[in-house]
């Protein structure tokens, strides 16, 4: 009797804890989702690869989740994240909690049963949040917590900081050329997904300036099968360090993008530094402005060669690509716990294939969220 009275409070301990984490979640996704500006694409079924790699989160992650904090315990993954380069970061952890709860969307209509798997999501929640807290650093969870996102301590604000130069006009426009193509090449390179990069900020500094990091990832040759054309572009992950004056950044999002005031802060830029990250440790070896010409150039070239690749592809191999763009969210957090290859990341995998085929006819229209009841569901 006693061991049933123990059984039945830990299932209600970890129905609680789903139940905070979907109604957490859901109010802070509905407003993201209303935000965004676009999300279906003329080139790539973006919604149907969306929804494919959703349902296989939630069929999958938890057992990948357990595997991954039998490694390294998921609130060190986090701590440990707090460098640059390293791509556990707030789109990352906004996505592995996220994702699960849109493919149980779908799977409330077709099968309910794992939908409200209470075992599978109360493993997805306790693994996000762990995360989350340790990358974080000051007791919340995600950016919509407090608008910003500061996971770099003093050390590596100081060491960006050494490198900042003042910027004249004509480098002004390098950098903001710079800028866009990277953030240009590599939208596409994570198939019409703005993942590619990721800012922090912003960080005072003792002129009453501030600085805002930019982290651009994986702009080489990476897991991505299609990443071939990129083995031209000279460097794996770059860092940017922009001072600003007379701008204020009124919020990060958890998509990583900022908010400033007045809009075109680049125009504001006074100060300026492009680092490489260690892959590993995070160290960070200077990257001259003399280069900015030839890193354009080389990522011009891949893009243009990439979109060659995309638009031979059919339907189908332009869904698994963009299903394992999303689906390996998490493998960021394997790679730290060095279990990355002990996992299978193959998708389209779990996914029942009538349901499939249903999925990936889908044609997204970028309408509106609508305010019909919660964005997430609760439990029944």
């Amino acid at each position: 009797m006693a061991d049933q009275r123990d059984d039945n409070r830990y299932h209600a301990l970890r129905r609680d804890k789903v139940d905070e984490y979907i109604a957490y979640h859901s109010d802070i996704s509905r407003q993201l989702t209303a935000e965004r500006t676009s999300l279906e694409s003329k080139l790539i079924p973006v919604s149907a690869y969306i929804i494919v790699s959703c349902i296989e989160a939630l069929l999958r992650y938890p057992e990948m989740m357990n595997t991954i904090d039998a490694a390294l315990p998921a609130e060190e993954i986090g701590r440990r994240a707090r460098r640059p380069g390293c791509r556990v970061n707030t789109v990352h952890l906004w996505s592995i909690a996220n994702l699960p709860l849109v493919g149980r969307k779908v799977l409330e209509l077709v099968d309910p049963a794992k939908a409200h798997d209470v075992s599978a999501l109360a493993t997805i929640a306790d693994f996000w949040e762990r995360a989350a807290v340790g990358f974080r650093g000051d007791g919340t969870r995600q950016a919509s917590d407090t608008n910003y996102v500061k996971p770099y301590e003093s050390t590596i604000v100081d060491a960006l900081l050494v490198g900042v130069h003042e910027v004249d006009d004509q480098q002004r426009v390098a950098i903001k050329k710079l800028n866009a193509t990277l953030i240009s090449y590599l939208f596409l390179l994570y198939f019409d997904t703005r993942v590619g990069t990721g800012d922090s900020g912003p960080y005072e500094l003792p002129d009453g300036r501030i600085m805002l990091v930019r982290d651009y990832y994986q702009l080489s040759s990476s897991d991505f099968p299609w990443s071939t054309v990129a083995a031209g572009v000279p460097y794996q992950n770059l860092t940017a360090a922009f001072v600003l004056d007379g701008v204020t950044i009124d919020r990060i999002t958890d998509f990583g993008t900022s908010n400033t005031t007045p809009e075109d802060y680049l125009d504001h830029v006074v100060g300026f530094a492009l680092f490489t990250a260690h892959p590993v440790t995070g160290t960070l070896t200077r990257v001259g402005l003399h280069e900015i010409d030839a890193i354009v150039g080389e990522v011009r070239t891949a893009q243009s060669a990439h979109y060659r690749n995309i638009a031979k592809m059919t339907r189908d191999e332009k869904i698994q690509a963009g299903a394992y763009v999303y689906f390996s969210f998490l493998r960021p957090f394997a790679v730290e716990a060095g279990v990355h290859d002990q996992l299978d990341w193959t998708v389209p995998r779990d996914i029942d294939p009538v349901l499939y085929e249903m999925v990936a006819a889908m044609e997204g229209d970028n309408s509106g969220v609508g305010d019909d009841g919660p964005y997430y569901a609760p439990l029944p």
